[in-house]
């Protein structure tokens, strides 16, 4: 631990809607910190909230280097999102989200785990971030752990180095989406 006040496992913490997170994992803390950017999101009464994050070493193992992950909770945005990204030259998968992962993510002391089972990974990490994701808010999340940090050789417009995978992609959707 890094001071007295970093977390633990079994630290039960409440996030910024008030729901409370079981730590199974510390190293799983970025979720955390997206849940409390997304409840903040939805309180600027957001129609559509999209994130974008190296959230999983899973990614990785699932989609390697070159393609980022997109879930949603809603079909039609996680195509608008695949189907930018092509248009863009940027390589996105779509991936579901099961909902009987969910029950992976159930804990005994709190509303959810911040961790789920260790098969789809990259999944649990999806469905735990919907969790807080109001009803009625459209929701996108884009796993760019492997194409955010290029350590092999140049390729194409990505470089060696940060790559700012998902941009072209957003810019992309952005402006489909105003015409």
């Amino acid at each position: 631990m890094p001071s007295g006040t970093a977390i633990r496992p079994s630290d039960v913490l409440t996030t910024r809607g008030g729901k409370t997170v079981e730590v199974l994992n510390p190293d799983a803390e970025g979720r955390l910190v997206m849940a409390d950017a997304i409840v903040s999101a939805a309180e600027q009464k957001a129609d559509i909230i999209i994130d974008v994050a190296t959230l999983t070493g899973a990614q990785l193992v699932a989609l390697g280097t070159r393609v980022y992950a997109v879930m949603s909770n809603d079909d039609g945005l996680r195509e608008e999102i695949v189907t930018a990204a092509k248009t863009a030259g940027e390589q996105a998968w779509p991936m579901p989200l099961p909902p009987e992962l969910r029950k992976s993510l159930d804990s005994d002391v709190a509303d959810i785990s911040n961790i789920g089972d260790r098969n789809g990974g990259m999944l649990t990490a999806g469905l735990f971030l919907q969790e807080f994701v109001p009803d009625g808010v459209r929701w996108a999340h884009l796993d760019i752990a492997g194409p955010a940090f290029n350590t092999g050789e140049p390729h194409g417009y990505t470089p060696k180095g940060g790559t700012g995978a998902a941009v072209r992609t957003l810019v992309e959707w952005i402006t489909a989406l105003a015409a």
